[in-house]
């Protein structure tokens, strides 16, 4: 249920001597909390902005428009280059005025390889036109130390600078089909949906599969719908799918397996440059659904194929596994030998296989299986031959903590292993194991018990006993990257209101050997920017400490009242709020402040990056969790800050963030009042499988209607919008169409806006307005600026039929 509002005046009741609750203590030790409460008395207010010039400035500080005040808030660095010529590539500056660089990881010396002024009188000299920095489109830019040449992305094509300074433009490649063995003397060619092999020096082939179909094809994956539209047909051209030995004498391949999955359509009706519509079908793996794609594995001894003239599939003795994404199983070869993962539907379990190639025979060498579920994006297996085994980042604690899974461990395999890291934190991601195998680098959070517990940190993990080496002490978030050989580090350290500082570190000791780059956002501030603050208040349930951040306007006036504008995203496979300097800038809330409201963004319990405990308030309760933590902390914030009004309160997000979004409308109504929903999932059967079920597992029918939005349309009391692409490729527009069916079925209103040619990502500057106008009308109470003057008719022209 909704927590009540605190009363304002709680900090008296903490002078008595009664025991206090952890929400009001939390609320009083706000720094600045009772000053803030001090309202100015009969304070001239200056006149607000026109609506107009708020339109203005939400455009000035959204996407590249932000980007342009500020420097340095991303070197994007690589490591380039072989062992003579290794380096570092980064980038300094802001995209009009960019300086690429090279640093010398042997001698420590920088130099100038290019700027953006010389890309783009590079491109004008190849063009033999001028070219303006906002035609180029400039991306990918790539040094290559070895060959002294530099590519990148422009004009809707990729080019390359030599020594010479000239670019030339690079033809693109042509996708490769067919799987070549590692030897280039062999290939294996699909057709008809069976592969065969093809001696590359004599053209002879041979049939390695005879009974492939439609429905069961080998060595072909699902087409993603993007390729169905790209190339205009349900079949399109794709990549054999397989994985040869080293010695390149076997295929490691799979077969597909689609009867009786139930399919989807679409319908793009604007093709561009054609005048009918047109209408594909297609095979997307459905969470909850019966019967879902399978996947066989198998493998051929192709040298004997070829030999004989006739080849023998010999299947990997291991169970079929559910396709839960339009893409390959995992499989490769590790020490000789297949390694494929397999998930159980549902997350119950995952298991790596072994196999013999010649037999099929399997062995399990490890296992993970965790209650209720696996959750995938804070647990994973991956091979560490050179360790003799695997590392997982298992739950199994509660914490996604690293084990070493070896054939010679105590438990024999199957959810043993040695423990490598342990305590109440989490390991994200392994990103170096030291060449003489005596350590490794992970990157964690939540370790250092006096900072936020989103801010990443890396960590030397020695092999040898001897616990942790912090590597990177800084309080702050450190969004690092390691040097293949392990001896160097990338740093970009900050917080939300700490611009970031770039720095190289020794990977052994993490000292800091030289500066790379400092942010500088004074550009930014001179626009009138206002910081967003980070706030930490307690959960729904009075107890758990939970963090969100709050966004205003320009030239913010603390004497006026605004309105309240929730960007959600409950989804518990992340986190939403910004813990770096430079996504607290990308983040669309400093945009859509401008139009005259506070944005606040919350991650409420049931998202990651906490604990098992943390996010299990969202096990099969997708439709409410961190539904009320959301509502307690805006409440938490409005206290703090009495500017904020809680009686207006819109909420906008988009995928996940759109299911939420129109959650919170439907359930919250007397709240929420205005919501904006972009590409919402909102009956989470109408999803790719993957998805709901990493949270959901195998839900009765019961349990998937619960958290239908369908099943709550009829709540609705304020102002809904729903925005989709009608050819999204990610969540299917059906599911904001049903939403919109049962709004009406319910006597409810709704507002709907398709935006034609759209995929899963909406946000061109059509979407920005709806948005604005929609919080503008209902939940400012005013009229948003009218549109510009009407342009001249275009010529007509004619379109293929």
């Amino acid at each position: 249920m909704s927590t009540p509002l605190i009363s304002r005046h709680f900090v008296r009741v903490l002078k008595k001597p009664a025991a206090v609750s952890l929400l009001a203590l939390a609320m009083a030790l706000q720094p600045g909390a009772a000053q803030a409460r001090q309202t100015p008395a009969a304070t001239a207010q200056t006149p607000p902005p026109s609506i107009a010039d708020r339109y203005a400035a939400a455009d000035t500080f959204l996407g590249s428009g932000i980007a342009d005040l500020i420097d340095n808030a991303n070197v994007a660095p690589s490591f380039v280059g072989g062992d003579k010529n290794a380096g570092l590539f980064y980038r300094t500056g802001n995209r009009s005025s960019q300086r690429f660089l090279f640093l010398d990881l042997a001698t420590q010396q920088v130099r100038e390889v290019a700027t953006t002024a010389s890309l783009i009188a590079a491109l004008s000299q190849a063009s033999g036109k001028a070219v303006t920095l906002d035609d180029a489109h400039l991306a990918d830019v790539d040094y290559d130390p070895d060959k002294a040449t530099l590519a990148f992305a422009a004009l809707d094509a990729h080019w390359r600078i030599g020594a010479d300074g000239k670019a030339e433009k690079v033809a693109p490649e042509a996708p490769q089909l067919d799987l070549p063995s590692p030897d280039g003397k062999t290939r294996i060619v699909a057709r008809n949906y069976n592969l065969y092999a093809v001696d590359v020096a004599s053209g002879r082939e041979v049939a390695l599969t005879t009974d492939g179909t439609r429905e069961q094809p080998y060595g072909r994956s699902i087409p993603e719908l993007s390729q169905i539209l790209r190339e205009g047909t349900e079949e399109p051209a794709m990549p054999v799918s397989g994985a040869w030995s080293p010695d390149g004498r076997y295929l490691l391949s799979w077969r597909l397996d689609t009867r009786d999955v139930k399919k989807l359509s679409i319908t793009q009706q604007n093709p561009p440059g054609s005048f009918y519509p047109r209408s594909f079908n297609y095979v997307y793996p459905l969470a909850g659904a019966e019967k879902l794609p399978q996947a066989t594995r198998f493998v051929v001894d192709v040298q004997a194929a070829l030999k004989t003239g006739k080849a023998k599939v010999v299947p990997v003795q291991m169970p079929a596994e559910s396709i839960l994404y339009p893409s390959p199983p995992d499989m490769n070869w590790v020490d000789g030998k297949p390694r494929m993962q397999w998930t159980e539907r549902g997350y119950r379990q995952q298991a790596v296989y072994v196999a013999d190639p010649a037999t099929g025979a399997t062995k399990i060498v490890a296992h993970e299986a965790v209650k209720p579920v696996i959750t995938v994006t804070s647990s994973m297996i991956f091979p560490a031959p050179e360790l003799g085994g695997e590392l997982s980042i298992s739950e199994r604690s509660g914490w996604a903590q690293l084990y070493l899974v070896t054939p010679d461990n105590p438990d024999g395999g199957p959810d043993g292993g040695r423990a490598l890291t342990t305590g109440n934190w989490e390991v994200l991601s392994v990103d170096n194991v030291a060449q003489d195998k005596s350590s490794l680098i992970v990157t964690g959070v939540g370790r250092e018990e006096a900072r936020n517990p989103y801010w990443r940190a890396l960590y030397r993990v020695s092999l040898k006993g001897g616990g942790l080496t912090e590597l990177t002490p800084e309080p702050l978030d450190h969004d690092a990257q390691v040097s293949p050989d392990g001896k160097w580090i990338v740093d970009q350290m900050s917080s939300p209101t700490t611009p970031t500082r770039a720095v190289l570190r020794d990977g052994t000791t993490g000292k800091i050997v030289m500066e790379l780059a400092k942010a500088d956002n004074s550009r930014l501030l001179a626009a009138g920017y206002t910081p967003p603050e980070p706030f930490k208040g307690v959960a729904a349930d009075g107890k758990t400490p939970i963090y969100g951040m709050i966004f205003r306007p320009a030239h913010f006036d603390p004497k006026r009242s605004y309105p309240v504008i929730d960007n959600v995203y409950t989804g518990p496979t992340t986190t939403d709020v910004p813990s770096t300097w430079g996504m607290a800038l990308r983040v669309p809330g400093n945009s859509v402040a401008q139009i005259g409201a506070v944005v606040v963004m919350i991650d409420g319990t049931g998202t990651s990056r906490r604990g098992q405990a943390f996010r299990l308030p969202a096990y099969q309760n997708l439709g409410e969790v961190g539904l009320d933590d959301h509502i307690t902390l805006i409440r938490q914030m409005a206290a703090k800050y009495p500017y904020m009004d809680v009686n207006r309160v819109g909420v906008f997000g988009g995928s996940a963030g759109g299911y939420d979004t129109a959650r919170f409308v439907l359930r919250r109504p007397d709240f929420f009042k205005v919501g904006v929903s972009a590409s919402g999932n909102h009956d989470l059967r109408l999803d790719k499988t993957w998805w709901p079920e990493v949270s959901m597992g195998e839900a009765d029918a019961a349990t998937w209607e619960r958290n239908s939005n369908m099943a709550v349309a009829n709540q609705l009391k304020g102002h809904l919008l729903l925005v989709h692409g009608d050819i999204d490729d990610n969540v299917p527009i059906t599911e904001s169409f049903r939403l919109a069916k049962a709004l009406i079925d319910a006597g409810r209103d709704v507002d709907m806006v398709v935006v034609p040619n759209a995929t899963h990502n909406v946000y061109q500057p059509f979407f920005w307005k709806k948005l604005r106008d929609y919080f503008t009308l209902y939940l400012l109470g005013e009229t948003p600026p009218p549109l510009g003057p009407v342009k001249p008719a275009a010529p007509a022209v004619a379109l293929a039929h």
